[in-house]
């Protein structure tokens, strides 16, 4: 046996940390004393962490491939019969290793950043260099005294490793980290240039310049990274929905919320030297929330499925972190007010300004409500030795409404002009969309379709698609006329003269598509079933009919198969075969395999909630999910549209090179609509049957207000159909016992709680006492932002009346000459 290379893993962590002190001392004192020499030596020093952690990864990857159990985090993480592809991907399958991944993005990362703008933005190099140095060596201290991934055992090492969690053996989640990760460290890239602008003074558009792009690029992995987690979620955990505002699902929406905004507040700056405090303000506390979401995944602070579990020790480390971010960076800020100030004002409530404050001010207020709400628990715990739950109802409660008003900007913003748009420029531009909105509206009404969230969802799509043909088509026409092409040659040219405007409407497809799939969530069906052999079952357009129940083998696990014959409109089209997995050493976490029979009109979805190899019977829950697949090829519409706007103007003639700000508006619905589908999906009926309709109403309605104590943080409603739930049926039978007995819905609750003797037991927080907290924080926040913004357009719109008349004319002829450039700006 070959010997380990541990030591050696150990020794790289180290040098690492020492290197990566010295970049950060050599840098800053060459930029001090003005010695290239030594800023050039920081530099080098630099890279040099890059290469060992590139060193390190290789050496922990080649111990997982080749079995070395010596070292702990490899017996814990894989074993002998794991495919190869699992075995490379448990790099990054626990805490230890996730930390190490971390620290080796970010310097491969950052020295990408720091040798493309070398030459550029010299000044500010040393302090980037510095900043991203910094945060390296706290993920290495971390790894080098608590966590480190190559330490081995004192005594003899186990002949074989435990494995890899069998929820971590799929595709989908072996690509999710580091997508979520790239996204976590590339924001490290632009609040490193932030913060080197505050220590030298360089506060012009240079360093905002320099980040724009690397914030595009940490923002597309954000959203890649989610959009994976919820393709995880619909296939794997087998519920029918893609997501539950899970603790962790939430703490990587955060850093995406304010990414978003800054990629909306960054082109005010640009075009109008408006926001600069604001947007440095955005930068600091987008890395601050990757900071923080790593906290709350790996700490232990919130109860979750996906968190690593809880850390006293590690939590302490990373308080003190984010606490010396928040006082150094703010302090920094503080400091240099002085030289951001805005250099101009709001010309009108009218135009693409007040849309985007406006904008921020929702992004703002989505971020801030989704951190308190996830970490109220906590909280509630902290100040009255309670721990509550804050579940999906709470949030759908507030993110439907902010996912369909976003979704009106997403059509609105390419539509309103810089500094002010006229009444006929607006009668110009919002005629066709919204005829078209309303039409939509109307038609599906009558179609019967009267889900209300689905219904706006339509015509709001329809509103933004008919806003993209509409400037495509007239843009077109124009250069028609004035080149005489043809209409698709037009087309081309224009996205080749105008990237950042048609570059936006790419990804504005990208939207509507996505929200195709979340206005169809309103009219899912779902039924559950028993079925023995030869016995049917009916939804919709489809039969399923159970033919059996197969159990294999393969060495690494055991599969327990059910053999469903699926008809449609009376003609065979398909055998599906719904799943559980049981994992060598992991049998007790038995996993769901989804069978999905996909249609852009809908997926037909099958989950084996449980089964009986004796008579061969098979308990089945039955979906129809209409459109969901419209969101992920919505989503691959959206990342092609941000993979042409990061390509350079040189690449082809018609490549967009920059994103719009509008385009990101409209990134954001991909994930606050969640909301919308959410809500929709819980809304659905149930097969048990009932006294009456109202009797099973308040029965499902009390079922989705109550946690199940499985540790899923589903309700009872959605856990029913997870195969390994021991809780289910006693919640669920207690529930009716008090329904049964005249209860109302508050009253149900309030037994529940008496009987299983907390409020935890809820998963929305009762309005009283301390809990009232959380009903009232979105309204105080609300109407502090109303204030805020009204306060602040106010002071920008503010201007002193003209005393000279030919400087009043010369002035308005200078202001129409520059309304006509900002607009072909667009």
């Amino acid at each position: 046996m070959t010997a380990s290379l541990a030591p050696l893993g150990s020794f790289l962590l180290l040098a690492s940390f020492v290197v990566g002190a010295y970049a950060t001392v050599a840098s800053v004192a060459g930029a001090r004393r003005r010695s290239r020499r030594l800023i050039e030596s920081g530099t080098g020093a630099f890279y040099l962490v890059a290469a060992m952690m590139s060193l390190a990864s290789a050496i922990i990857i080649d111990a997982l491939v080749t079995g070395d159990y010596t070292i702990r985090y490899v017996a814990h993480a894989s074993d002998s019969v794991q495919p190869l592809f699992y075995k490379i991907t448990a790099f990054w399958g626990g805490l230890d290793g996730s930390i190490m991944l971390w620290v080796f993005l970010l310097a491969v990362f950052g020295s990408i950043a720091v040798y493309v703008n070398r030459e550029r933005h010299r000044e500010l190099i040393p302090y980037v260099v510095a900043v991203i140095s910094v945060v390296e060596m706290f993920f290495l201290y971390v790894m080098i005294v608590h966590k480190n991934p190559f330490t081995t055992y004192l005594t003899a090492a186990p002949a074989d490793g435990q494995g890899l969690n069998p929820l971590l053996q799929d595709p989908y989640m072996a690509i999710h980290p580091p997508s979520m990760y790239t996204g976590f460290v590339g924001m490290t890239i632009p609040y490193a240039f932030g913060m080197a602008a505050l220590f030298t003074g360089y506060l012009d558009d240079i360093w905002m310049r320099a980040v724009r792009r690397w914030t595009m690029i940490a923002w597309l992995f954000l959203s890649f990274g989610l959009i994976l987690g919820m393709i995880w979620a619909y296939e794997e955990l087998g519920w029918g929905g893609f997501w539950g505002w899970d603790p962790v699902e939430n703490a990587g929406l955060l850093p995406w919320l304010t990414g978003t905004a800054f990629l909306h507040s960054v082109m005010v700056q640009e075009r109008r030297s408006m926001l600069r405090v604001w947007n440095m303000i955005l930068v600091i506390m987008t890395f601050f929330l990757t900071i923080f979401a790593t906290f709350m995944t790996r700490s232990g602070v919130v109860q979750s499925v996906h968190a690593f579990g809880e850390d006293k020790q590690l939590a302490w480390l990373f308080t003190g972190f984010m606490i010396a971010i928040l006082v150094v960076s703010f302090g920094m800020l503080i400091y240099r007010l002085p030289l951001l100030k805005n250099r101009n004002e709001l010309d009108s409530w009218v135009s693409r300004e007040a849309a985007f404050l406006a904008n921020n001010w929702i992004l703002l207020f989505t971020a801030i409500f989704v951190l308190f709400a996830t970490m109220f628990p906590t909280l509630s715990e902290a100040i009255t030795g309670q721990r509550l739950t804050v579940g999906p109802p709470f949030f759908d409660q507030w993110m439907l409404p902010i996912g369909l008003i976003l979704l009106f900007l997403t059509g609105v913003g390419p539509l309103l002009a810089w500094r002010k748009s006229t009444v006929g420029n607006l009668l110009h531009q919002f005629t066709w969309p919204t005829a078209a909105a309303l039409v939509t509206l109307v038609t599906v009404f009558a179609l019967g379709m009267h889900v209300w969230q689905s219904l706006l969802c339509f015509a709001l799509c329809a509103f933004v698609g008919v806003t993209i043909v509409q400037e495509f088509v007239r843009g077109a026409r124009v250069r028609q006329t004035s080149t005489g092409t043809d209409l698709l040659t037009a087309m081309i040219g224009i996205v080749s003269r105008n990237k950042r405007r048609y570059g936006g409407y790419v990804i504005h497809l990208g939207i509507a598509l996505i929200f195709l799939g979340f206005a169809g969530q309103g009219f899912k069906k779902d039924i559950e079933v028993l079925l023995k052999p030869g016995q049917k079952a009916t939804l919709g357009a489809f039969t399923v009919e159970n033919t059996g129940i197969a159990v294999s083998d393969d060495g690494r696990k055991q599969t327990v198969s059910a053999q469903m014959a699926v008809f449609e409109n009376g003609q065979r089209i398909d055998t599906l075969h719904p799943s559980r997995f049981f994992y060598r050493k992991h049998e007790s976490e038995p996993t769901t395999e989804v069978a999905l029979r996909r249609s852009m009109s809908g997926d037909l979805y099958l989950v084996l909630a449980s089964y009986d190899l004796s008579d061969q019977s098979a308990n089945l829950h039955i979906v129809i999910n209409p459109l969901v697949d419209w969101i992920w090829f919505g989503f691959s519409i959206l990342a092609i549209g941000t993979g042409i706007a990061l390509l350079p103007e040189q690449a082809f003639a018609f490549a967009l090179s920059k994103l719009p700000a509008e385009a990101a508006t409209t990134g954001l619905i991909v994930l606050l609509a969640l909301g919308l589908s959410a809500t929709t999906a819980r809304a659905q009926t149930k097969a048990p049957p009932a006294d009456t309709p109202q009797h099973q109403a308040l029965f499902e309605r009390v079922e989705k207000d109550v946690l199940c104590q499985c540790g899923c943080r589903g309700s009872v409603f959605d856990c029913q159909d997870q195969p390994t739930c021991a809780y289910w049926n006693d919640e669920r039978a207690q529930i009716r016992k008090f329904v049964d007995q005249g209860m109302s819905h508050d009253q149900v609750l309030e037994a529940m709680v008496k009987y299983y003797g907390g409020q935890d037991i809820l998963l929305v927080p009762p309005d009283r006492g301390f809990n009232r907290l959380a009903w009232l924080f979105p309204y105080l926040l609300g109407a502090s932002g109303i204030a805020l913004v009204g306060f602040t357009a106010i002071r920008w719109s503010h201007r002193p009346e003209p005393t000279d008349t030919s400087t009043t004319v010369m002035d308005k002829h200078t202001e129409e000459q520059l309304d006509d450039e900002l607009r072909n700006l667009d």
